[in-house]
């Protein structure tokens, strides 16, 4: 292990054990600076999970209601991001159980307006416009492909975790990660270039 690997190693391990002991504390300034931190992030993955602005932003809620009711049950032996992923991934999987026997890769509807991706940072209006189209387009192609793609794909490109994170969020093998990345993007991309023409 070279220095600079060494140094993220240990530079990463107190800083997720300092978390995982603030939330057993349940401490209110460590939850204010995660949602801060993850929030952006996490309302992205539940849109792109659920394809419904209003149940990601419940979805979102519920999560850190459960962050704060279970926080113990981190450990902090891995990326505190992993475990949030997860814990919103099966509040989403029960909400999908309860409301109807549909499953996550149901296709939005095509009346329905493209959702608001939120993003943190202050771009130009030029690059609004050029954003909100190629989100559209992505979500759109997005909600043609099977849930189990999709997530793997906003996981991986979007949230920057990596193929073992992934794993660890969904609860299948690396082989299967790997395989649900390559099949949707494979899925995607013609449903892509469809969009540009």
């Amino acid at each position: 292990m070279n220095a600079t690997a060494c140094y993220f190693v240990n530079w990463m391990e107190p800083e997720n054990t300092a978390i995982a002991r603030g939330l057993r504390r349940h401490d209110p300034d460590l939850l204010d600076r995660l949602i801060e931190q993850y929030q952006h992030r996490l309302l992205r993955y539940l849109i792109y999970l659920t394809s419904s602005r209003e149940t990601a932003e419940d979805l979102f809620q519920e999560t850190w209601l459960r962050v704060l009711e279970r926080g113990g049950q981190y450990d902090g032996k891995h990326a505190f991001n992993t475990w949030l992923f997860a814990v919103a991934r099966n509040l989403a999987i029960d909400l999908m159980r309860r409301k109807k026997p549909e499953s996550l890769d149901a296709p939005r509807g095509e009346d329905e307006a493209p959702l608001d991706i939120p993003d943190s940072a202050q771009p130009s209006a030029l690059d609004v416009v050029a954003q909100r189209e190629l989100s559209e387009r992505v979500m759109a192609g997005l909600a043609g492909i099977p849930a189990d793609y999709r997530e793997t794909i906003v996981l991986r490109f979007h949230e920057g975790l990596s193929l073992e994170e992934i794993a660890a969020v969904t609860g299948a093998p690396v082989g299967t990660v790997k395989s649900r990345l390559y099949r949707g993007l494979n899925a995607l991309i013609p449903r892509l270039k469809g969009a540009q023409g």
